[in-house]
Parts: structure tokens; sequence; C-alpha cells
């Protein structure tokens, strides 16, 4: 009998313990497969595998099974359903690190309440088996044939769950509770464009999920797949990358659901699916909604303003003249209207500048899109920057939105910047790189806009005298004034004044909703008599006046008497009209004298009030805001012409 170490206890008979180990000439183990410990082995078993049968009892089944593992699950598991399996599928690791060739046959043993295998090894090289009795050989051929049943029955589950995973239109991939991958289906091959050899037994995190999108290293720890594992719970990532083996990410979400074996985690399976495309096709799609949002902002602006525009425009809409200073005004917006060219128009307050500016976006190939105006002398300095570029939400104090600034909202068009001269000289730079680069920010934001907008300025001061004292920038006067037209005064095209007149009465009996009224040509003649300081503005507010106040179809104009000039010709006095041609030319102390007489008397005549159909606003035609903008710039104070002093 081979020595035995560690007798069996006693609830094990003796006779039992020897059939089962100690009478077996050949190599026997007896093993504990769910602690994976070899609980004792003859003397045979250490001689085979060059080892003490103390140094057995301290080694795992596993350990002499190395890269073996699965298949000796499987052999026990059928050992242990069965109660007796055979293989010779299994190799066994030798004490000098060399493999032996073996048959190993396994019988249950089931002792206090805990099941055991009894292994038996034969080296297939060795041709002497013992006999045994009739009994025990049919018993072995009885067992070899059910392990042989069992093993194609567990091949056969094999290749259907082949089947099942080639089919799989997911990627799918296991991997053991160290990371090392286990196997790879071939939906996961196509996508990730490695080979299952060159995957399978290589830790898989370091190959394919290394990094985050944005190049971040992903540390493993991190990783969702390996907390399935670690943790024992399912995990589902909405959006993360996979690596592909030419180095390209791949868009995929994934589940990764822990493998338990005997309760022990003992690996983890990945399901996983490239959803790249999905994706691009969300991004396109929120691209596509935002600009959604923009273009139906931009348009409910633009009708906002056109609203705004409609309310406030003049009372006609084409140029009225037969000067010679109209029929030169005319011939040039042919010639530049069909360019992009920035025009200047020049010219005192109420000489029709705006109506040049519409004239030449009308004329233009931008007339399908809008005319965006802006009167910079209504506009605080705090708000320019954000009045002409817009802002976004948070980027100062009550920026509660985003805000389209004029450049955004005249894009395609034509911006018509009225009062340019009023313009803060630190935004005149940003202004001029617009200009020069049609590009621009938002305030609080860093992406760079274009667009595509044609300018159109307007002013009644010398910007060459301002830029001579420092108050405008002269790169920015040369980007202005490349096609200058001058707006001539109404003193100094007389022949202006009939048609204008005329047709100012017409529109405002329409508009009053009150019987057509007629201008006698004595009525023309005291029109044409006075200086109209206020040009164009000032006789259209002077004969909506008058129509207010006719009576009997008969109009009735008021005119200051010391502004009447004398047009006929036997009055004529040389030296005068020497002396009145120049006072005609006024210094900007003068024409600022002149506009603050101007404002003083509208103030006096309504009281003190700007806002309504008979507040000063209206008497001057101008906006609200731009009177009360240019009250404040020339210090009045309205409170003088109030009764009381009320507003």
């Amino acid at each position: 009998m081979d020595q035995i170490a560690n007798p069996p206890p006693p609830t094990v008979s003796y006779a039992l313990y020897q059939q089962a180990l100690a009478s077996h000439i050949h190599p026997t183990l007896l093993v504990h497969p769910q602690s994976d410990r070899i609980m004792f082995a003859n003397q045979a078993a250490a001689h085979l595998l060059g080892r003490s049968i103390s140094d057995l009892k301290s080694t795992a089944m596993s350990s002499l099974h190395k890269g073996q593992v699965p298949s000796l699950v499987v052999f026990s598991q059928a050992a242990l359903y069965h109660g007796f399996a055979w293989t010779r599928g299994l190799n066994l690791m030798h004490a000098d690190g060399t493999e032996i060739q073996l048959e190993h046959e396994a019988r249950a043993l089931h002792w206090e309440d805990e099941d055991y295998l009894i292994i038996i090894l034969c080296d297939l090289d060795a041709r002497h088996r013992r006999d045994v009795d009739a009994e025990a050989d049919n018993y072995l051929r009885e067992g070899i044939a059910e392990w042989r049943r069992a093993e194609r029955f567990f091949r056969e589950i094999e290749r259907e769950n082949q089947l099942i995973l080639g089919a799989a239109g997911e990627g799918i991939y296991g991997v053991n509770s160290d990371g090392v991958t286990t196997f790879v289906n071939p939906a996961a091959e196509r996508m990730l464009g490695w080979t299952a050899e060159e995957l399978v037994g290589k830790e898989i995190h370091s190959i394919i999920h290394h990094s985050h999108v944005n190049g971040d290293p992903y540390h493993a720890e991190h990783c969702p797949i390996y907390n399935a594992f670690r943790e024992g719970i399912v995990r589902r990532v909405d959006d993360e990358v996979f690596w592909r083996s030419d180095g390209k990410p791949i868009r995929v979400e994934y589940t990764s659901t822990p493998i338990r074996d005997h309760g022990l985690v003992i690996g983890a399976v990945i399901v996983f699916r490239d959803i790249t495309e999905r994706k691009i096709a969300e991004e396109k799609l929120h691209a596509a909604l935002a600009e959604v949002d923009r273009l139906r902002e931009r348009l409910e602006l633009e009708n906002a303003y056109l609203q705004e525009e409609i309310l406030s425009t003049n009372n006609h809409h084409e140029i009225i003249g037969q000067s010679e200073a109209i029929n030169s005004a005319l011939k040039q917006i042919d010639l530049v209207a069909p360019t992009d060219a920035n025009v200047l128009i020049t010219g005192e307050s109420g000489t029709g500048k705006e109506l040049i500016a519409r004239a030449i976006h009308q004329a233009s190939h931008r007339r399908d899109r809008v005319l965006v105006r802006v009167n910079c002398a209504a506009i605080p300095h705090e708000l320019f920057e954000s009045e002409f570029f817009g802002h976004v939400r948070g980027a100062f104090t009550g920026a509660v939105r985003d805000r389209v600034g004029r450049f955004e909202l005249a894009d395609g068009g034509t911006l018509f910047l009225d009062e340019v001269g009023e313009i803060p000289l630190e935004l005149q730079g940003k202004l001029l790189r617009v200009l020069q680069d049609q590009k621009f920010e938002r305030i609080g934001e860093e992406r760079t806009r274009e667009v595509n907008v044609r300018l159109l300025a307007a002013t009644n001061r010398d910007l060459k005298e301002e830029v001579r004292l420092g108050r405008f920038r002269e790169d920015l006067y040369f980007r202005l004034n490349v096609f200058p037209i001058e707006c001539r005064p109404l003193r100094e095209r007389p022949d202006d004044i009939p048609p204008l007149a005329t047709h100012f009465l017409r529109n405002i009996c329409q508009r009053l909703n009150i019987p057509q009224l007629t201008l006698t040509n004595g009525q023309v003649r005291s029109l044409m008599k006075y200086d109209w300081p206020g040009n164009a503005r000032e006789l259209e507010n002077i004969i909506e006046r008058a129509a207010i106040l006719a009576r009997d179809g008969k109009l009735n104009f008021d005119l200051p008497e010391p502004n009447r000039r004398e047009t006929d010709p036997g009055n004529a006095d040389p030296a005068r009209d020497q002396i009145n041609h120049a006072s005609a030319i006024l210094t900007e102390d003068d024409r600022r004298k002149r506009e603050y007489d101007n404002i003083i008397r509208a103030l006096e005549t309504t009281r003190g009030r700007i806002f309504g159909p008979d507040g000063a606003a209206a008497l001057l035609n101008v906006k609200p805001t731009t009177l009360a903008s240019r009250i404040k710039k020339l210090r009045i104070d309205r409170r003088d012409f109030t009764p009381s002093g009320q507003q």
C-alpha cells in the first residue's frame, strides 16, 4: 500500500478511503472542487508530479493545470453532475515546469455535506495499467461513455453559443476578474478592427478603452466595466468611446454585466453598439435646431424692428424735388447703389439723409434684405457695444438672455448709422475692425462671427474737423467716406419747397383723416421766403400744424418774422445778400446754438412736453428718445417750461 498523508476523518470508513485512494497503483488525488484544494494524494501521484505529498496538499488544483482552467471547470462539473467523468484533454504541470499528457478519470464522493472528486491519473506513455475486475471495468466503460455523451452535450451547447455570438449585431466580449479578455464575437471584431486572437488573453482596457474622447487618460479604476465585476453590479453607459485598431474613436453605448460562479464574481460580459452615426445625426439636429432658433430670433427682431420703422418712418418714401442739388444727388445714388461701397451722407438735420440712405438700399442688390437703422445719438455710451454687436446671457448685469446686435441683424443687408459722429471714440476701433474684416464677437462670447453688411453713414457734423480735434478716428473717417453724398439745406434749393409742401400736405390730410386742403400761390411764396433752419422736417411740421388749425379749408402759416428772407428781385440789396450769404456759413458753435434755440422754441410751444402727438418731438419730427438725448446733451431742463415745474 502506498503511503497515505493525513488519514481520513472517522466518518469515512478506512475501507472506503483505501478503495478510493490508497489501493490505486495509479496516481490518485482527492480534490475539493469548491475551494480548488487537493485534500489528499498517494505516493504515485507525488512521484508522477515530482512533488511531495505535503507539497501537493498545499497546492491548488488549478495551479497544476495552468491555461486550462475553463476545461478543468467543465470536467469537474460534469463529474459532480454525473458521478463520473473522463478526459484526455487535460495536462498536468510537473515540478520542473514541463507538461505531462495524462488521462483524467474522476469520480464524485459526497462526504459530510461536501462534494469531493477522486481523480485518477494515467500516463498515456505508460502501457501498464493494473487489471481491474470485470465490474470495475464495466463501470469504467460506462463512465467513459457517459462522459463522452456529456462532452458532446457541452460541445453542442458551446457550438450554439458561438452561433448566437456570431449572429449578434452588437459587439460582445468577456473579461475575467483580472480584466483579461476571454472571448470576442465577430461583431466586436468588425467594429473595433481588432481580431479575437489580438485581444483574447490580453488586458483589453489598455487596448480599446485607454483614453477619453478628449485624449485624457482613462484609468482602469474609473472604468465602469471594471467596476461591474469589482462591485458585482450591472453598469450601463450611454456615451463613451472605444478606440479602434487604426487609432480612431467610435462612440459607443454599452452594458457591463458581472458573471458569478458559486456566488463569486469571476468576470463580466460587455455588450456594446456603435452609436457614432446616431450621435453625429443628433449633433447635426441640435445644430440645426440652434440655427432655427437663431433665425427665428433674428426674424422676430427684424419684425419688431420693421414694425418700429413703420411707426417712425417719414411720410414720404420718394425723394421730392426739382432743383439741381436733388438731381445731382439722384445721379450719385444711381452710381453708388449697385456697388457695396460705404457711403457717407452729410448735411444739416432734416435735409433727408435717411431718405438718401433708403434710396441707395432700395436701388441695390440687397433690397430683398432688411435696412437696419441705428440712431447713434440716442444710444447711451455704455450700451453702444451691445447695441452694435450683441451680447450673451450673463455677460453683464441685466443680460438675462442672448441679444442679437445690429450688425448681425443686418447680415446680408444694409446698416445705416445715423449721427455716426456720436459714436464714442473707444468704440470706433471695434467698428473699424468690423468694417475691415466683417467679423465681430458678442459681448461675453469668444466665438467670432462673420457678417456681410453694407454700411451707410450719416452725420450733420464736420468729421474732418472732428478728426483734427481728436474726437474721431482718421482711419475710420476714410473707411466711411468712400463715396460722399452731400444733402444741401432747403434754404439753398427754394425750388424744392413747392413740390415738398404739396406732397407733405397731401399725406398729412390722409393721415389725419381731414378733407384735402390746397396751397395758394401766396402761401407758397410765403413758404419760399423763409430760411427753414430745420429744413424739410421743419417744413413738414409747419404744414401739419397749419392743417390741424385750418378753418373752412383755409391754411394759415405762422412763420417767425426774423428768419424771413426777401426773394423779390425788386427789393434785392447786394450788400445785404452778401452778408446773408456769409451768415449762412455756420461754425459748429453757431450750428449748436441754432439747434439749441430750435429745441427751446419747441419746448416753449409744448410747455415742456416731449412725448405724444402734441409734444416737442412731434413738432421737430424726431423720435422722443432722440429728442430726450439731445436735451440731455445740451443740458436743457425741460421742467423750466412746464406749468408749476411739473413734467
